[in-house]
């Protein structure tokens, strides 16, 4: 088997290393300095691709850890993203990041969900309804917010933009009045949740898919399973290892999470897998075991059929899922 490549290139011939440190949910305490230690450590040792976002909270964190790190900014890929109370303010959102990693610029700036909340008294960043709802305007239009992005590329603050959390409805209907078709689209990615034809969607449009949480998360029973432990044991590495390596040998970047100095440093290892094993990882989800670990309550439809419990199971039990299994045979 041939090695793995440790770059893709976008579709604007950007190159963008394969695997890159993940900083969500990292603690968004500057005086802990755990992030900026993290980022410090990971650059140190190999990585030369973070990604961040400005509702971590923890990008100034990250921007200490850059400068800490001695490693030149022209060789670091760094992504952030717009968040959701800033779909009316793109140009304004980037220039708070930039202000926070200490940088003019950003490799990589997605919108980080299609979705706009609207700002009030109670919170700038989780806005609520009288009623505890999300505070969701359903009537802005998406399109506004990308034509926006775009502009970005011509102020030399970005060098690609692209998208994440977007769904293929979501997708097809921004493909109506894109003039720059997205570099990227950051979702949910891994054996439980491959989203087999979002993938295939945004390959046939030379669309990037990097996947966040390859590892499930927190007590998530991906790195126990199985079947994943019975491919990490012939190939003699670790589940985690497996896990990472299934989204580069799909194409996707992949982007692990830690401020574990030892995952850290193990997370950036990958291997080739065989057709054998791609099998038994392309059908985990289609055989029962899909499950998502992100589904943020917006009280919106994103357009994914399998965002709720119920959704899947009833894609399951209408066969939904049964292509995926004859594909990979």
């Amino acid at each position: 088997m041939s090695p793995l490549p440790t770059s893709f290139q976008l579709n604007n011939g950007v190159s963008i290393p394969t695997i890159g440190l993940g900083t969500w949910q990292a603690p968004p305490v500057r005086a802990l300095g755990q992030v900026a230690a993290a980022v410090e450590h990971a650059l140190k040792n190999g990585y030369r691709h973070i990604d961040a976002a400005l509702i971590y909270q923890n990008e100034n964190e990250v921007g200490d850890g850059i400068k800490a790190s001695g490693v030149a900014r022209k060789d670091i890929f760094v992504t952030s993203k717009l968040w959701n109370t800033r779909h009316d303010d793109v140009e304004g959102c980037l220039n708070d990041t930039l202000k926070s990693l200490g940088t003019d610029y950003v490799d990589l700036y997605l919108i980080h969900w299609p979705v706009r909340l609207v700002a009030n008294e109670g919170s700038a960043l989780f806005p609520v309804n009288p009623d505890g709802t999300r505070a969701v305007d359903k009537s802005w239009d998406m399109s506004k917010t990308w034509t926006s992005m775009e502009a970005l590329l011509a102020t030399g603050k970005v060098k690609a933009i692209g998208v994440c959390n977007w769904s293929i409805p979501y997708l097809e209907k921004l493909k109506q009045t894109w003039k720059v078709v997205p570099a990227v689209n950051q979702v949910e990615l891994h054996p439980f949740c491959p989203q087999h034809d979002l993938v295939e969607w945004c390959r046939a449009e030379g669309i990037l898919m990097e996947a966040y949480c390859p590892l499930g998360s927190t007590n998530s029973p991906l790195l126990g399973d199985p079947e994943v432990g019975a491919i990490a044991e012939k190939h003699g590495v670790s589940p985690a290892t497996v896990l990472i390596s299934y989204q580069i040998n799909r194409g996707c970047v992949v982007l692990p999470k830690s401020v574990s100095t030892a995952r850290i440093d193990s997370n950036l290892k990958a291997i080739a897998l065989d057709q054998s094993d791609m099998k038994v990882l392309n059908e985990m989800a289609a055989k029962g075991k899909q499950q998502r670990v992100n589904t943020p309550l917006f009280g919106w439809d994103l357009g994914f059929d399998d965002w709720y419990e119920a959704q899947w199971k009833e894609k399951l039990a209408n066969g939904g899922y049964s292509k995926w299994i004859s594909a990979s045979a």
